[in-house]
């Protein structure tokens, strides 16, 4: 399996492409390829920002000496990606003196990734920003296709825009400095990929589950690339969400659900609620007679192998999830719409499903 850096095209009124390979934080040339002015924003969290700040600012400054550079450092987690921390990097660019122009590089995991591509959308009315992802769950899922936000106490996500980025850069090496929850999280949304278009895939991550956990370049980069693929795919046909696009929120309306309720600061990250909510998603289908229960056990195995949780957290009531649930993005005015399967590789939107079979679900 090849270790040459890899690239995914992303189409579409705002085109631009996917760079996955190790030590690419390092290429200035590559970091500065797609911008235009003289302002530059590094944006990161007091996990990352020490480790890889200094080397994509001595990158940026060898290939660009005269560019104008600033570093704004949050506190990290899920519980920072508010409104108060989206105006502190408004502030940053005021004081940076931005122009339009200006691009803000989004160093970190999604939280940086949706914060700052939510104040680069806002900033002049938009301005560039390039996404440096350095978690497997960015580089697969919130670093591609320009949906950008932060979270409100009501829920997840809520105030946003869709953004698209003019690079994504995935350096591979980043993900060897990943605590081991960190890289099986990211791995939730790589199978998500092949639960909705690609069963082939999903038989190829059970083959290479040891390499993709002993967090192997040549195999994560794989992994990362089909999945970015898929992604591209369907976000270069449908932009806005209005129709396929929300197939890749597969599990992500039970999942948004429970890390409301829990808060965000404490008990499962974004990947561990994705897992379960592709699971009662499953679930879900089969209630619906849309898939078979061989199918959810399929499904369970996976998650398992890759030491994903398979359960609700103990304490979360049910009633209290679906209440989450009618708030969600996609929940509709009519009711509850969701992502479900007819078994591996194909999913599709459903509407108006019955509340009590929701329910019947979160109960198990």
């Amino acid at each position: 399996m090849s270790t040459a850096p890899q690239i995914v095209a992303v189409g579409g009124n705002a085109p631009y492409r996917i760079h996955i390979g190790a030590g690419l934080l390092d290429d200035g040339v590559l970091l500065t390829a797609t911008l235009r002015g003289r302002h530059a924003l590094i944006v990161s969290d007091a996990n990352v920002a020490p480790l890889y700040a200094k080397r994509v600012e001595a990158a940026l400054r060898a290939a660009q000496p005269d560019l104008r550079i600033a570093r704004h450092v949050i506190d990290a987690g899920e519980a920072e990606k508010t409104l108060a921390n989206f105006g502190g990097v408004i502030d940053a660019l005021a004081t940076l003196g931005a122009t339009r122009d200006a691009c803000i590089y989004a160093l970190g995991g999604g939280v940086m990734g949706d914060m700052a591509g939510f104040a680069a959308a806002c900033w002049m009315r938009g301005i560039d920003v390039v996404q440096l992802p350095t978690t497997l769950l960015a580089m697969v899922d919130s670093s591609v296709g320009g949906k950008t936000a932060v979270d409100i106490p009501q829920g997840k996500n809520l105030v946003g825009a869709f953004h698209p980025p003019r690079a994504v850069i995935a350096d591979t090496a980043t993900l060897r400095s990943l605590p081991p929850r960190e890289l099986r999280a990211g791995l939730a949304e790589v199978i998500k990929y092949g639960a909705i278009v690609d069963a082939e895939f999903l038989r190829w991550l059970e083959a290479h589950c040891d390499a993709l956990l002993a967090a192997d370049d040549a195999a994560l980069s794989a992994a990362i690339a089909r999945s970015c693929t898929h992604k591209a795919a369907i976000t270069e046909r449908d932009p806005f969400e209005h129709g396929e696009r929300a197939l890749l929120n597969f599990g992500h309306t039970f999942g948004h659900a429970i890390e409301a309720e829990q808060g965000y600061a404490h008990g499962f990250n974004h990947g561990e609620a994705v897992a379960v909510g592709m699971l009662l998603a499953a679930k879900l289908s089969g209630l619906l007679g849309m898939a078979s229960d061989a199918d959810t056990s399929t499904l369970r195995s996976l998650l398992q192998r890759f030491g994903l949780p398979v359960e609700l957290p103990t304490g979360l009531a049910p009633d209290a999830l679906l209440a989450r649930m009618r708030l969600d993005k996609k929940a509709q005015a009519s009711g509850l719409r969701f992502i479900l399967w007819n078994g591996p590789g194909t999913a599709s939107v459903v509407k108006d499903v019955n509340e009590a079979a929701v329910l019947q679900a979160l109960r198990g």
